[in-house]
């Protein structure tokens, strides 16, 4: 059912195969996209994530109840209400 595929990373232009087992393995898991990186790019990738410590960008905001400063991880947007996290937690 499934055959090798010879696919080009997006990230450093080499050639790779994407096996038919990988395919199986992305059809059982319902994957729509074939991978578009080769596995050392993709490990790169994975470690420069942890170089980081995983961390996302905070971004500061005043909280909209209590007036607290605080981060979020998100860009903050003036048409929706940010909260600190007591606020937050209470709301829920």
């Amino acid at each position: 059912m499934f055959e090798d595929k010879t696919l080009v990373c997006k990230d450093c232009g080499s050639n790779f195969t994407f096996t038919a087992g990988e395919q199986e393995f992305y059809a059982e898991k319902g994957f729509q996209n074939e991978p578009a990186r080769c596995k050392s790019c993709r490990d790169q990738r994975k470690a420069n994530g942890r170089r980081t410590g995983g961390r996302r960008e905070m971004h500061d905001a005043v909280c909209a109840d209590c007036g607290a400063f605080t981060q979020v991880p998100f860009e903050p947007r003036n048409d929706r209400p940010i909260y600190c996290s007591d606020c937050y937690q209470a709301r829920r």
